[in-house]
């Protein structure tokens, strides 16, 4: 098993943080540009990938009392992630994903699945920017 496992620190409470990333109809804009997700009766979704031109049955579940979503896949079990919201004493917020390949060839390696962490925060991040400055004006 391989474990990833990225922070960044956010400019808006937790609660406005987690809404905006557990929002199942905008997460392709911050996800990793290729990837896609279609709901279905939740908490199931497919997720398409871009890259190999596949749909993967997996699960997606909101937890707003923990500020915590967990991810995965349903039938290969070959992959699962997390992300945590957390209140910082500033107002801020703190976002961490977690990542988790039970299977070597489902993992794109290190620096892929960094960039793509760090991508996915950078536009999570954008997104919360966008809609605290909308809410403010």
């Amino acid at each position: 098993m391989t474990e990833y496992e990225r922070s960044r620190t956010m400019p808006a409470p937790p609660e406005h943080v987690f809404d905006q990333a557990s929002n199942v109809g905008q997460l392709d804009t911050w996800l990793p540009r290729d990837l896609h997700v279609e709901p279905e009766e939740p908490p199931a979704v497919t997720v398409h990938e871009d890259r190999t031109d596949q749909d993967t049955s997996a699960l997606l579940s909101a937890r707003p009392e923990q500020m915590r979503l967990e991810w995965g896949t349903r039938e290969q079990g070959s992959y699962a992630g997390w992300l945590q919201v957390a209140g910082l004493d500033s107002g801020a917020s703190e976002v961490t994903v977690h990542l988790s390949f039970f299977d070597e060839g489902h993992d794109p390696g290190q620096r892929a699945v960094v960039e793509a962490l760090d991508g996915s925060l950078r536009r999570l991040e954008e997104q919360v920017r966008i809609r605290a400055d909308n809410a403010a004006g």
